[in-house]
């Protein structure tokens, strides 16, 4: 399994400065917007930028808004297939976007809307043989930020990808939210490989599940989640992509870029040592 890095526990860097610090860091992997990266350099210009550092791309952010208005979700896919098409030329299969647990909308409406259009993405992205992941978000507070329950475990989002119906779309699977749903090295064991388009690790204060906060993410190995059987499992079940972190916290972090990748670099090599993956 790749190891990546996200913007999120980083700072805020630009993709150049991205790139280079994950290979001068040992990682493997980024997650960043392809499109912007090919508009800045061209598409030979960014593999040979990756290429320099050694790393490749894990992921890209799904740039359409399937939350909002139609007119919104339109004006996103027209910008849909080219991000598909930079994504593709620069050897990466993974676009993904998270869905809120809960929304103002009347839920059975908003499912009904957002089915057809998350199916409308994938079948763009499928042309381009590119997957789309959908990641559940799990933290207790998000249940109720709105006024209607939606999603938010595994169970239920493996069912909405079914209904979605389209066989390029599967999970982004975060470690937080894992955690915050109460799910099990088991619950990943039962998983098939092709299910998984990505994975985030972070890790959680000592604190009840049910206070954990989105935006109260730490280091990985530095708090209570079962990291070691997270990854032995998606190991186990022969999952061979990019695990990124992905640290979101309330305020900016004191330490420089430096001492944050000082960290996320002992963090993972602490894990991946302990779960047998070096």
């Amino acid at each position: 399994m790749l190891q990546g890095l996200t913007q999120a526990g980083i700072g805020a860097v630009s993709n150049e400065q991205l790139i280079e610090l994950a290979g001068r860091y040992r990682f493997q992997a980024v997650d960043l917007d392809a499109l912007s990266l090919v508009e800045a350099h061209g598409i030979e210009g960014a593999r040979q930028l990756l290429a320099k550092h050694g790393v490749v791309l894990g992921t890209i952010g799904l740039p359409v808004e399937w939350r909002g208005t139609e007119e919104q979700f339109l004006q996103g896919l027209e910008k849909l297939p080219r991000a598909a098409a930079a994504a593709k030329a620069l050897g990466c299969a993974s676009c993904c976007t998270y869905i809120l647990p809960s929304t103002d909308e009347k839920p059975a409406h908003f499912m009904a809307i957002a089915t057809r259009r998350l199916r409308v993405c994938a079948q763009i992205l499928g042309a381009y043989g590119v997957r789309l992941g959908l990641e559940f978000v799990g933290p207790h507070h998000l249940r109720t930020a709105w006024k209607h329950p939606f999603i938010w475990s595994m169970e239920e989002t493996l069912d909405w990808i079914e209904a979605i119906g389209e066989s390029n779309v599967g999970l982004l699977l975060d470690a937080i939210h894992w955690y915050t749903n109460h799910g099990t090295v088991q619950d990943i064991e039962r998983l098939r490989p092709e299910q998984i388009v990505h994975v985030h690790i972070n890790d959680a204060p000592d604190i009840p599940v049910e206070e954990v906060l989105d935006n109260g993410r730490i280091y990985p190995g530095e708090g209570v989640i079962d990291l070691i059987g997270f990854l032995q499992a998606l190991d186990k079940i022969g999952y061979k992509g990019a695990v990124s972190q992905e640290i979101l916290t309330a305020v900016p972090l004191a330490e420089t870029i430096e001492e944050r990748l000082d960290r996320s670099r002992a963090g993972y090599d602490k894990l991946y040592a302990a779960a047998g993956l070096q």
